[in-house]
């Protein structure tokens, strides 16, 4: 599995090509789905760009993205910066009024409990987030929800290229047995070495402008279809 993780909390100062209107995000869909990727996560954004779990921001990303990536599944972000509260992401979820196919929920974050039951209730597939260098493996455990998840989204928040292998392998060490199929990421200089790792050792994947803007060359990516291209020939290379 590869997923594309088109824009997250970023703004467009932080790269040319980051999408964050409908339209931009259905493009960025299309041509990463063409470069290899099987799987979308976004941030659906408010009029003034921040990230936002309103059902209107959220039913238009949705529609675009579907509507130019067909059949591709699409998953949507749940962090705890997206609404005031664990309240106000419940109430947000119960309005949507079109639902991805998975979120992703936090359990670092307060509330994962509550917000994972709230997706699970729609019948919404819970991607659980579970940070290196956080009690989040911890809390995750202990989840009722434990066994009802999509998938582990093993991050490794270590951003040296240097570390981020040694984590990875020090975050998949505490979240065995997994309970759920992992998919195993990095996030800045951090990300290629541990998506080398995801290949590896088998696991699911993710790049995009999201994590890093950058190629393992070390050159500014032009869009997260170069990423993924990237990323693709990456996994070959590994499997090899």
């Amino acid at each position: 599995m590869l997923q594309v993780c088109l824009n997250g909390a970023r703004s467009p100062r932080e790269h040319f090509h980051l999408p964050v209107r409908p339209e931009e995000l259905a493009k960025a869909a299309a041509d990463a789905v063409s470069a290899g990727a099987t799987d979308v996560h976004l941030h659906p954004k408010s009029a003034d760009g921040t990230d936002s779990l309103d059902p209107h921001s959220v039913a238009a990303a949705l529609r675009a993205v579907r509507a130019a990536a067909p059949g591709v599944p699409v998953g949507v972000t749940t962090g705890a910066w997206t609404a005031p509260d664990t309240a106000s992401r419940v109430r947000a979820i119960k309005a949507w009024t079109l639902l991805p196919d998975h979120a992703s929920v936090n359990w670092h974050e307060p509330g994962a409990d509550e917000v994972a039951a709230a997706l699970l209730e729609r019948g919404v597939g819970v991607e659980a987030g579970v940070f290196s260098g956080t009690d989040g493996d911890h809390h995750f455990r202990l989840s009722p929800h434990r066994s009802r998840v999509v998938r582990v989204l093993a991050e490794v928040t270590d951003r040296t290229a240097g570390g981020a292998a040694a984590t990875a392998e020090a975050l998949l060490t505490r979240l065995h047995p997994a309970s759920a199929p992992i998919l195993l990421h990095g996030e800045a200089a951090g990300a290629w070495p541990v998506l080398r790792v995801a290949a590896r050792r088998g696991f699911g994947t993710r790049i995009g402008l999201e994590d890093t803007l950058v190629l393992p060359d070390g050159q500014i990516a032009a869009d997260n279809a170069e990423l993924v291209a990237a990323a693709r020939a990456v996994l070959e290379a590994e499997a090899r």
